[in-house]
């Protein structure tokens, strides 16, 4: 792969003077030790030359080198004469990834990831955590996991209350620490996650609410609903879907609870990619909050009878989902090492650690998943229902999911670039993959079965009439049958 450096990533590598971060330094580390490619574009060269501090300006030019610049690289249409400088560079490195310059572009500048979102390249721009950790997922794949988070009581975080984790919370409102004490007091919990040195990594404090405003305009919720009050992840944990684990442990609490509604309250301008996440899972913009914005989703115990397409159902109703007759399902065999990670809170008989995953509170995998084979059926599409079948040791069908994307690929880099960090494989596996063409589907997990049918069963109940060695598809009457057993 080809990753573009913005300024903001090149002049902490090069400069000494600055602390390196070990995310940074393990980036740079596993792109060179495992052949993928750092450039940086023309436009940076304009950003070190307007840096005042002269040594700083030469031994950044001087190490410059070691990189490759892009060349032949268009001129961007999105500048005027009115276009300031730095804004002319930002647009311009941009426009490269539009023009696939390169696989993904680097930066820690929120305005780039913002401006991004715009141009809908939101996924090709990462972080330094994100890149790091999609590396880290293509070549040190058995050894990253994603962690746990636990269910605790406000007053048990008070002591850490002076950490630095809560810093930006305490800049943007000032009575922040009397008002986590005061939250503390009413028994308020909240969902965390512990960073490798054990420190607060994320944090997401939730409470249920009733017949309270959610907005300046006075609007009122019928029943009851779920208020995510603070939802931050540290920078420890960026790039890990924290996020989407949080989510999870929302949705999975105000089903459990009947909780009918579930919003947030945020500041637009620094919680952008939390925004963009709530909405790509049905929330939608609801008036504003004091200086935050409002977001809400309808979680309605019963969903209604909206006719759009399956996929979009999934993602506003999520985690309801379409499955009546129009909608195709399919088994899809996957072997236990796959299965283990792709689904790491699924309590299977045979992974004993599992035993220590319980409920709603201890969930330690994202939503968003991807799936890759040699397959040859071609049928699957957007918001059809896929059927996880763990093969070889449990032979039962365990989880399912709903299907975002189905294609045929076989450039790896494409295929990377299209699963990004919702891959389980490494590098090599995928590389093995593509020598014939690959099908990559990327689906949103569901749910896991508390009765996970067992392939007997499956042949005794007529829902398949021999082994399950590729992906084969089900009629509706087995569906049912098999959904009846499953729950």
């Amino acid at each position: 792969m080809r990753f573009l450096l913005d300024t903001n990533i090149i002049i902490p590598l090069e400069d000494s003077r600055l602390p390196l971060r070990p995310s940074l330094a393990n980036f740079v580390r596993l792109a060179r030790e495992h052949g993928h490619q750092l450039v940086y574009h023309p436009a940076s060269k304009d950003d070190i030359n307007r840096d005042d501090n002269i040594e700083r300006k030469r031994q950044t030019f001087e190490r410059l080198v070691q990189y490759t610049c892009l060349d032949a690289v268009p001129s961007c249409p999105w500048n005027t004469p009115e276009t300031s400088p730095n804004d002319a560079a930002d647009n311009a490195i941009l426009f490269a990834l539009e023009c696939d310059a390169a696989d993904a572009l680097v930066t820690e500048d929120r305005g780039i990831h913002n401006k991004a979102r715009g141009k809908t390249l939101s996924g090709r721009v990462y972080a330094i955590q994100t890149a790091e950790d999609l590396l880290r997922r293509l070549h040190e794949t058995t050894s990253v996991h994603l962690p746990n988070i636990e269910d605790v009581p406000l007053h048990s975080l008070t002591p850490e209350l002076k950490h630095k984790f809560f810093d930006g919370l305490r800049s943007d409102y000032a009575e922040f620490d009397d008002w986590f004490r005061r939250k503390a007091r009413d028994q308020r919990k909240a969902w965390i996650c512990r960073d490798e040195a054990g420190n607060l990594g994320a944090l997401c404090i939730y409470a249920h609410q009733a017949n309270e405003p959610i907005n300046d305009a006075g609007l009122m919720l019928n029943g009851t609903s779920l208020k995510l009050c603070t939802f931050i992840v540290g920078p420890t944990n960026r790039g890990k879907k924290i996020g989407e684990l949080f989510l999870k442990a929302a949705f999975r609490y105000a089903t459990i609870n009947r909780l009918e509604h579930i919003f947030i309250h945020g500041n637009v301008d620094k919680h952008g990619i939390l925004f963009e996440l709530l909405t790509d899972f049905g929330f939608c913009e609801s008036g504003a909050y004091g200086r935050d914005v409002v977001y809400l989703k309808m979680h309605p115990e019963v969903p209604p009878r909206d006719k759009c397409e399956p996929f979009e159902y999934c993602r506003r109703y999520f985690p309801h989902f379409r499955h009546d007759s129009s909608v195709r399902k399919f088994i899809i065999p996957i072997q236990p090492e796959f299965h283990r990670i792709l689904f790491s809170d699924y309590p299977s008989p045979f992974d004993s650690q599992m035993a220590l995953f319980n409920s709603y509170h201890s969930v330690s995998n994202a939503i968003k998943q991807a799936y890759l084979c040699n397959a040859k059926i071609r049928a699957i599409k957007s918001g059809d229902i896929v059927l996880f079948y763990r093969s070889t040791d449990e032979q039962a069908v365990t989880s399912l999911g709903i299907v975002e994307l189905y294609d045929s690929l076989q450039d790896v880099s494409e295929i990377v670039r299209r699963v990004r960090r919702r891959t389980v494989y490494n590098m090599e596996q995928i590389a093995e993959m593509a020598t014939k063409p690959t099908k990559v589907m990327l689906f949103r997990l569901v749910k896991h079965f508390s009765h996970p049918p067992s392939f007997n069963w499956l042949k005794q109940n007529r829902v398949v009439n021999g082994n399950i060695q590729t992906i084969r598809e089900i009629d509706d009457d087995a569906y049912q049958r098999l959904i009846s057993q499953a729950t």
